[in-house]
């Protein structure tokens, strides 16, 4: 359930916070208000496109922030399986937009924008006016039906499109190996170069980075040798101003004087540990030496091995173990076409086997879907008939795909007819702009019944209806709100009577600045305002009377419910 809405610096607003409640949630404003901006504000916190207009004049950065309540436990375990910390009782999406850009998070923690519209799906679904056009399309028709059958259909979906993906694999390395014998017999010429040129240079791994280390030591060696023998002159072969020698008759002026002075004796034998590691270091300085005996031949040898392993890494891979892996997938291939007829002979089995395999699960996932289209023509029947279609004859025609795809075999077609005697066609063909807004209300009404969404959003879903009509969407909407939360923009007084919780939604000028303000109404004031839909500019005392009976009438209704 939706708690919290935080905006701030948003288009016309300046600062808003609403808490909203269970139940029915109304927002009603005069045209221009920015009863847009508030829809439009969640749409962005829930990953909608950035704009810089988008940022309040005068300010660097736009903030909106949502708080979610986790309600059960089929949320707590979708927001698991997106990563989503769930321990606590609450998430926040928060979105900040600063030049044009957006920082997205979800408590406390950075996300992408698709793991924000992921998380936000979990409890919240937004219907908007351009969401009715968007049901003529079959693809969304056949998702309508595959929602409403839920796991059951969903699970048999993913069966049918491993199957699918599976054969189109196959289908495309048989046609890969669909090639001339003249073709087939280049390729195997050049495979065998490239295996052939690999194998015969025996890598092993770890080579390179050994030669490497030998090849420098080498291609260094005069210096290094210059280097040891003039430390082994300074230490023992200099004459006089060798370190030797100076330490040894350092050492024979300490002795002479241990004899008169007991103290002397430490300094004697640290003098002489001195001696022995300077004679241990000249030693291995020589050893040291000794070890760059190599021979020109060596070092060329070790420069052409270096350099054939760096031509192989140019042509096949950036190292020793990527070259061998690369040896072996051509191996695969060059056996695969040395025995093409075989191998496509096992190729096309297998691809006939796989095409079969995704017919069956094709056949009865069209079984689950024609089950479950079943109890959702019903079900979108009787919420039609709440909704005031008095003779309405709803339907879903299947008709079959021009191919086989990875969502079946089938596409779906909502077919309607609103008049007696009318034989029924697609809703598209049919439906007026109002009666399509009701069919959407049927259908989300019918969903929402279905899934784990919480809290549902209508963006004046009362477009092109009035009167009696009116009275129904009003008392399916109030039905709704029992089992949802749903939070509702609309112009009519029907539907506003009905709220459990009435936000007025204003536009204030001031010192040439315009913002939006929005607050939450109390009943005499829900009553004022619904006299203002009512009556227009000219309130009188007769259309506050109306206004009172009918938020008394809602009231009534609501309780009988």
């Amino acid at each position: 359930m939706l708690l919290n809405l935080h905006v701030k610096n948003l288009a016309l607003i300046q600062e808003a916070e609403v808490d909203f409640e269970p139940g029915l949630n109304i927002l009603t404003g005069e045209t221009g208000a920015g009863k847009s901006i508030i829809i439009g504000s969640m749409n962005l916190a829930l990953g909608g496109k950035v704009s810089k207009d988008l940022v309040r004049k005068g300010t660097d950065h736009a903030l909106v922030e949502l708080v979610f309540e986790i309600e059960n436990e089929e949320q707590r375990e979708a927001l698991n399986e997106a990563g989503i910390d769930s321990k606590e009782d609450m998430v926040i999406i928060q979105r900040r937009i600063r030049n044009g850009r957006s920082i997205n998070k979800i408590n406390g923690e950075s996300v992408t924008n698709a793991m924000l519209h992921q998380v936000a799906s979990i409890f919240i679904d937004i219907h908007g006016q351009h969401e009715n056009q968007s049901l003529m399309n079959r693809g969304n028709q056949l998702q309508v039906l595959d929602d409403f059958g839920k796991d059951e259909i969903f699970s048999q979906k993913k069966v049918v499109s491993e199957k699918y993906h599976a054969y189109e694999g196959l289908h495309r390395k048989l046609e890969q190996t669909a090639m001339g014998e003249e073709e087939r017999l280049r390729r195997i010429s050049f495979l065998t170069y490239e295996v052939e040129e690999i194998s015969k240079a025996e890598l092993n791994e770890g080579e390179d980075e050994r030669l490497e280390q030998r090849f420098k030591k080498m291609e260094n060696a005069q210096n290094i040798l210059s280097s040891l023998q003039s430390a082994v002159c300074y230490l023992k072969n200099n004459g006089e101003q060798n370190a030797s020698d100076l330490l040894s008759a350092a050492s024979r002026e300490l002795y002479s004087i241990s004899d008169c002075d007991g103290g002397a004796e430490e300094l004697c034998e640290s003098m002489s540990r001195m001696e022995e590691e300077l004679s241990d270091l000249v030693y291995r300085c020589k050893e040291y030496a000794d070890s760059f005996d190599f021979s020109q031949e060596e070092y060329r040898e070790t420069e052409e091995r270096l350099n054939l392993i760096n031509s192989l890494k140019r042509k096949y891979g950036t190292t020793i173990p990527d070259i061998l892996n690369y040896r072996e997938e051509q191996m695969k291939e060059l056996e695969q076409l040395s025995h093409s007829e075989e191998y496509r002979n096992q190729l096309q089995k297998r691809a006939d086997q796989t095409l079969k395999e995704y017919y069956a699960a094709a056949e009865e996932l069209t079984r689950l879907r024609k089950k479950a289209a079943k109890v959702l023509e019903q079900k979108i029947f009787d919420a039609l008939s709440d909704l005031n279609f008095l003779n309405v004859d709803f339907g879903m025609e299947f008709l079959p795909k021009e191919k086989p795809s990875a969502q079946g075999m089938e596409d779906v077609e909502f077919m309607i007819s609103t008049n007696p005697g009318e034989r029924r066609r697609p809703l598209g063909a049919v439906a007026s702009g109002g009666e399509l807004s009701r069919i959407v209300l049927a259908i989300k009404t019918v969903l929402a019944r279905n899934d784990r969404i919480d809290t549902l959003i209508f963006d004046e879903i009362d477009t092109g209806i009035s009167g009696r009509t009116a009275q129904k969407v009003s008392e399916k909407m109030a039905e709704l709100a029992k089992e949802r939360q749903v939070i509702c923009i609309t112009h009519l007084p029907q539907i506003a009577a009905m709220a459990d919780q009435h936000f007025l939604i204003e536009k204030e000028c001031r010192e040439e600045e315009t913002c939006t303000k929005i607050h939450e109404l109390k009943r005499e004031e829900e009553v004022e305002e619904l006299a203002r839909i009512l009556g227009g500019a000219h309130i009188t005392d007769t259309v506050r009377k109306s206004a009172r009976e009918m938020k008394r009438f809602a009231m009534q209704y609501k309780k009988a419910v």
